[in-house]
């Protein structure tokens, strides 16, 4: 099983509109609303081209099965915000997940060398906030109420990892991997 991150090419739009709208995808986006054309255009334009923006395909052996990106990059303060989904089912449980919280963890820490990564994960998709605390995200917020999904207001927990975080986890993150079968030194680097 090979996981690895490529930068967003106009031939994905289609993909990643279908993604978006996907239900699996959908109930853990802060919207609820179908999203048209037009407006998946608009933001795929700015996705394309926007500076505090990057946006990465991940592909399994090959073959596209979600999205990551980091937003809010900003390099005067050296923080930036990450979010992931993995849009395809079959992928899901399999330590796809683990890895793309490896490769992204390592880029923003050793290649950016950033002080820096916030995330925020609804509270009822407790394996993806779960999986981040394992990693070393301390929880930092507690959004009550923050979204509204399906006609329901849902609190939304806000997590932050600091390079220091990164540095004192990185060992158990790597021992982890192991123990699955893959090397960290293995994983390549997201571009």
């Amino acid at each position: 099983m090979t996981v690895r991150l490529r930068s967003v090419e106009r031939a994905d739009s289609a993909r990643l509109l279908a993604w978006r709208n996907s239900p699996e995808v959908a109930a853990y986006m802060y919207t609820d609303h179908r999203i048209s054309e037009a407006e998946h255009d608009r933001w795929f334009a700015g996705a394309l081209t926007a500076e505090d923006r990057r946006y990465w395909i991940i592909e399994l052996d090959g073959e596209p099965v979600g999205l990551a990106n980091l937003a809010k990059i900003d390099p005067i303060v050296r923080r930036c915000d990450w979010a992931y989904y993995l849009a395809e089912a079959s992928t899901r449980g399999r330590g796809v997940g683990a890895q793309v919280e490896y490769i992204v963890l390592r880029h923003v820490f050793e290649s950016m060398g950033y002080h820096k990564l916030w995330c925020e994960v609804l509270l009822e998709n407790e394996a993806v906030w779960k999986l981040h605390e394992s990693f070393g995200f301390q929880r930092e917020a507690c959004y009550r109420q923050h979204v509204c999904k399906g006609g329901r207001f849902q609190d939304v927990v806000g997590l932050g990892m600091l390079k220091a975080d990164w540095e004192a986890a990185k060992p158990g993150i790597e021992a982890r991997l192991a123990e699955k079968g893959v090397r960290a030194a293995d994983l390549p680097d997201a571009p």
